[in-house]
């Protein structure tokens, strides 16, 4: 009898406190990004006196958003030089520092206008963070991944973000039921900014051991030779950054629109109860969390391309129709969360993986960190503003049919996109 020498292959395991730490930075960005834009109805009048306070408020929150860009090309050049970790270590504690000031601002009646010029700076710093964070823990995430799991890796950045926004979502609801409206304007809005300090030093504690990742150290040296990198990035990577923003836009509206815009739109001009829009959100965002993993793992066996092309095309035929939705009733608002965030996992399970694989190595930071953020500077930032607008005007429907409009010109970009998965970074 002859005995075989084969072995089976070892069970690949995840390194989860890795891929968490990576993520984290992500998650307490978006928590910030959150509350700011569902807290808003609560704190408006406290920094902007006058009629325009919501107005106002959203405005900063928009030109927040467009720092963003220019923290994408200076973090990101700077993660592509020096490295992802130290970039992701001072984007967290850039963010963290913000939400604390927000936390502990004077109002307009103690300081007049110097509080919405600080409360704009704190902003500006988050927005100069946020531009930096996606950018360098989605290409770390990239990086570190078999080429066979990328997908599957790159699921714990919005399983991270996803139970941040859930926090947020359960922390309004739970001040929304234990404390009344004068309480929430006057002192209860800065419960969650003063969180998300301690999220940053939670953050910055898991990301202290992390590995720099091979990927730059075998590319360091070629990326310090590039010369005028976000030319480089246009001239020899168009098709690349086109493919980007293209489907960057519609995420981009995804997010801004279920976890953001919904909010204040539900309850100031659909007349929903504020309870019943957190509870419907926060149940949603579960299911959103639960969904990463697998759709990840989905996108390794069965491609990217598919996935991507099932969401685009269903949120360009459903958008409209679940906007009528949104109006009291606990059960509507909760089909309208969960049908929009449950589509929504199709793209970002894949988002790391997606955008790490459009540039090589040298330029990855740089290139997701500018052409991310600029899209997501024009079409995010100034979500909530539109729809606010749009509602004030007598016509919301105008602001969905925008991101029907988005999705369907996202769907012809990811058709003309390469599948990549199961491919080596480059």
């Amino acid at each position: 009898m002859v005995e075989s020498n084969v072995t089976a292959p070892a069970r690949h395991r995840l390194p989860v406190r890795k891929l968490f730490a990576a993520s984290v930075g992500n998650a307490l960005e978006w928590f910030d990004w959150t509350i700011y834009a569902t807290f808003s109805i609560y704190f408006a009048s406290a920094f902007f006196p006058g009629e325009l306070a919501q107005i106002n408020t959203f405005a900063t929150y928009a030109l927040a958003f467009f720092f963003r860009p220019l923290g994408g090309m200076l973090i990101g050049r700077f993660a592509d030089l020096r490295g992802r970790k130290p970039a992701m270590i001072f984007t967290i504690v850039l963010m963290a520092g913000g939400s604390v000031m927000i936390g502990v601002l004077p109002s307009y009646e103690q300081i007049g206008w110097l509080a919405p010029l600080l409360l704009l700076l704190a902003r500006i710093a988050q927005g100069l963070s946020l531009g930096g964070e996606v950018s360098n823990a989605s290409a770390y995430l990239g990086e570190i991944a078999p080429p066979k799991r990328r997908g599957r890796y790159s699921s714990f950045f919005y399983i991270s973000t996803g139970s941040a926004v859930l926090l947020a979502s359960v922390l309004g609801f739970t001040l929304a039921r234990t404390m009344d409206e004068a309480q929430l304007q006057a002192w209860g809005w800065r419960i969650p900014f003063l969180l998300g300090g301690v999220l940053g030093l939670i953050g910055l504690w898991l990301r202290r051991n992390l590995a720099e990742t091979e990927q730059f150290e075998d590319n360091k040296a070629t990326a310090r030779r590039v010369r005028r990198p976000l030319l480089t990035t246009l001239r020899k990577h168009p098709k690349a950054v086109g493919q980007l923003v293209g489907f960057t836009m519609l995420s981009t509206l995804c997010y801004y629109t279920f976890f953001s815009a919904l909010t204040p739109f539900a309850v100031e001009t659909r007349g929903a109860d504020d309870g019943d829009v957190f509870l419907a959100l926060s149940i949603a965002t579960a299911l959103f969390v639960a969904l990463q993993y697998p759709m990840g793992a989905a996108s390794d066996r069965f491609g990217r391309k598919p996935q991507l092309m099932i969401w685009s095309a269903a949120m360009a035929i459903l958008i409209v129709p679940l906007s009528t939705l949104v109006r009291p009733g606990f059960v509507n608002l909760l089909v309208v969360f969960c049908v929009g965030l449950g589509l929504y996992t199709a793209m970002t399970s894949i988002a790391p993986a997606i955008m790490s694989e459009l540039f090589p190595t040298a330029l990855r930071g740089l290139g997701i960190g500018a052409w991310y953020n600029l899209t997501v500077a024009t079409f995010g930032g100034t979500a909530p503003l539109v729809i606010t607008a749009l509602s004030d005007a007598g016509a919301p429907l105008v602001f969905f049919w925008y991101v029907a409009a988005g999705s369907a010109i996202a769907f012809f970009v990811i058709w003309r996109l390469p599948e990549t998965s199961g491919t080596e970074l480059r």
